[in-house]
């Protein structure tokens, strides 16, 4: 009797297990989600359109952990999160496309032309390193009409595309922190972003924009800078160079 109650229980417990299982259904794709016997699904078929949806985005979202670049007082620096997603990669390219704004990092070998190091190494820990680059600055303030008195920091995504890993940035998708300089007193920088005008009436972009602004052909368009320490440039740069910096950013501060 005790036999045959002990195999009623081993067989309630395979039951038990059994039911268990086949409350979670297998996935098949990495956009699909696990559901219970219980969930209830909604099924649209085709009837469900993207159409009038905008994507919400993450800059309005904290994004500590996600890859971002800073320019910020004529200097040029990553963020510790774009060191970790190429965890071997001292030397990057800084490519930028002057029709699509967009900035993409590309890790390099030390001795390819204009190669970046983008990080200090100091007992085997690696930071993000600020470097000074005042006519990479003057550049960029100047093609995107920024005020070179703020910071901007840019968000970016991991790419994959024509075999390459890359870091793209969206020139144009920036958060602004504005500096003001009061009287007798040293300069404040905001600590709270502001954002592009543009971006008051609405969430994010469209749908089917989103899908495709991202997109990038390596090399499509793209200029390699050479982005070298010039915290010394005062005292070696031809004087030509020097003068012709001043009004690059002075332009393309204030928009005039």
């Amino acid at each position: 009797m005790n036999e045959n109650k002990e195999q009623q229980m081993q067989s309630d417990d395979s039951q038990g297990m059994r039911d268990n299982s086949q409350s979670i259904e297998p996935t098949t794709s990495s956009g699909a989600p696990v559901l219970s016997k219980n969930d209830e699904l909604l099924e649209m078929g085709a009837s469900f359109d993207f159409d009038g949806f905008q994507v919400v985005r993450r800059e309005f979202f904290a994004h500590l952990n996600e890859p971002s670049v800073s320019f910020n007082n004529y200097k040029f620096y990553v963020n510790t999160a774009c060191l970790s997603k190429f965890p071997k990669t001292e030397h990057v390219q800084v490519l930028v496309n002057r029709k699509t704004k967009i900035l993409a990092l590309r890790p390099c070998e030390e001795g390819e032309r204009d190669s970046f190091l983008w990080c200090n190494n100091s007992n085997g820990k690696r930071k993000p390193k600020q470097t000074t680059c005042k006519l990479f600055f003057a550049k960029i303030v100047t093609l995107m009409s920024w005020n070179p008195d703020y910071r901007y920091k840019l968000t970016g995504k991991l790419v994959h595309a024509n075999g390459e890993y890359l870091i793209a940035f969206d020139l144009t998708a920036t958060e602004i922190y504005q500096r003001t300089f009061p009287e007798g007193a040293k300069p404040k920088t905001s600590k709270t972003p502001v954002f592009p005008l543009e971006w008051q009436e609405q969430f994010g972009l469209p749908f089917n924009e989103h899908r495709q602004s991202m997109q990038i052909n390596i090399f499509d368009g793209y200029a390699i800078y050479a982005i070298k320490d010039h915290s010394k440039m005062n005292g070696g740069a031809p004087a030509a160079e020097q003068q012709a910096l001043v009004p690059s950013i002075n332009n393309g501060g204030t928009g005039e």
